[in-house]
């Protein structure tokens, strides 16, 4: 397919007013006008329409294809949650609108918004408050670790070490380590964290622990009350890495369990879309004795039902964020959570942690699965049977683009070697599921017969294998 580039045709353009009818010097300073072509293709708008579109098709997507990424929950996103959010009295509003009186009452349905959003996720986690600010979920992990250490500092405590299991998600030594923590590893014993192997590492230095449950072996952690115990009597506090909310929403309250601090992924368990970068939201709930760390400014309600922004928090950590955070995935996430209410996120809960025991049971002849019990909303297969028939997870990947599926999460968690990290959510139908399981199986028997077939693959798509690691240091960045 061409560039937009290579269509320009001289003179070609789209409808413009015949000239005198538009003075750009009406519009423009002459100052600021452009004094040579800015080099912009040629084309017409129904050229620019066509070409486009054309690319979209090209596209993988949620709307148009089965996405099985294990950690990423790629679901169908109800497009009246779009609208909602897209409404002009929400769009229209400038950030730095007067919060109370007179303009303020401009506001006033935003700032509800985000209050009530904040009440709904600490009645489905069980926390006390939460803040709203943090843009994604990595940054709700760094806002996490830092209210952690700011309750440390506040008592005096002398904690200089984060622990995190080996089968927790990958950003969390990360955000601990830039919080200025050392980061201890635990290893998981039969794919969970054992109270044994965490006595071994956790002593007075230890701030807390960064648990992801159910984790990324899909497999919950079952030892949480002997684990809360141990961590109270060296005053550590415990982490939930929220990614995986979505297989216990309705069932466990996290706050209820022992969980201190609690970072969620709107743009995953809330129904908004994930992927291409944005837009994320990954707001942090608190139990009461983080309460006073949290970011400002928060949404506070006055006698009179007006809504404004709270300044005055003394022990608050700062901005983590620019205004409010993402206002439009708090929009789609509220929509999303009125919608479904109570029993409607439960189901949710329930068809995801169906969907992903009846693909485990439907695959576990054909590939090793190192954990192979009842799962959550997600498990872990092992190419390492077809690696030694010369197919790796890579190839198994790539095959599967061949079919129309997006390709599973492959090499993670890495505590399992040639590891498929699958996730069918809890909006695929059983048929979808169906086709998706024959096409793996059918991919597993040609590795027996052909493995050349796969590791050829994908030879249907407009861009075959590549090499990445040339095109990312030789990256050409002309049209030519």
């Amino acid at each position: 397919m061409t560039t937009i580039f290579k269509q320009s045709v001289p003179g070609r353009e789209g409808v413009w007013p015949r000239s005198g009818q538009c003075d750009v010097n009406a519009f423009v300073p002459q100052e600021l006008q452009r004094g040579g072509d800015a080099g912009l293709p040629q084309v017409s708008e129904l050229d620019v329409i066509r070409h486009y579109t054309r690319l979209s098709q090209k596209n993988f997507s949620v709307d148009t294809n089965f996405y099985p990424l294990g950690s990423c929950t790629m679901k169908y996103n109800p497009k009246i949650n779009e609208q909602i959010a897209a409404l002009p009295g929400f769009t229209r509003l400038h950030p730095v609108l007067p919060q109370l009186v007179g303009a303020g009452k401009l506001c006033q349905g935003a700032l509800e918004v985000i209050y009530d959003t904040e009440q709904l996720l600490c009645e489905i986690t069980g926390m006390q408050a939460f803040t709203m600010h943090p843009m994604a979920g990595a940054h709700g992990e760094l806002t996490g670790v830092m209210l952690i250490a700011a309750y440390h500092r506040d008592k005096g405590n002398k904690k200089t070490k984060i622990i995190c299991p080996d089968s927790a998600h990958g950003t969390n030594p990360a955000s601990a380590t830039i919080a200025g923590f050392k980061v201890v590893n635990v290893e998981s014993r039969d794919g969970i964290v054992h109270p044994d192997a965490l006595r071994e590492v956790l002593d007075d230095e230890v701030a807390g622990v960064m648990m992801t449950c159910p984790n990324t072996l899909g497999l919950f952690e079952r030892h949480l009350p002997e684990i809360v115990a141990m961590l109270r009597e060296v005053d550590a506090l415990l982490y939930y890495d929220g990614a995986n909310m979505n297989a216990v929403l309705g069932k466990m309250r996290v706050g209820d369990v022992g969980f201190d601090v609690v970072h969620l992924n709107l743009h995953k368990t809330m129904g908004t879309p994930h992927g291409g970068g944005g837009p994320g939201s990954g707001p942090v709930g608190v139990s009461e004795r983080l309460v006073p760390y949290l970011p400002v400014s928060r949404v506070e309600r006055l006698e009179d039902g007006q809504y404004y922004l709270d300044y005055d928090q003394p022990k608050s950590i700062g901005y983590v964020a620019p205004f409010y955070g993402n206002f439009g995935a708090y929009m789609k996430a509220y929509a999303y959570i009125l919608r479904l209410g109570r029993d409607g996120l439960t189901r949710a809960s329930e068809n995801a942690v169906l969907a992903a025991n009846y693909l485990r049971k439907r695959l576990e002849q054909a590939f090793e699965i190192p954990y192979n019990r009842t799962c959550m909303h997600e498990f872990v297969l092992s190419a390492v049977r077809q690696a030694e028939q010369g197919a790796r997870a890579l190839d198994i990947a790539k095959a599967l683009l061949d079919k129309g599926h997006h390709a599973p999460t492959i090499y993670f968690p890495l505590i399992v070697k040639e590891a498929l990290m699958i996730e069918p959510t809890e909006t695929e139908s059983k048929a979808t599921l169906d086709r998706f399981v024959d096409d793996l199986l059918e991919i597993a028997a040609r590795i027996e017969t052909d493995p050349q077939t796969v590791t050829a693959a994908p030879v249907t798509q407009p861009v075959s294998r590549l090499d990445e690691t040339k095109a990312a240091r030789e990256m050409i960045l002309v049209d030519d």
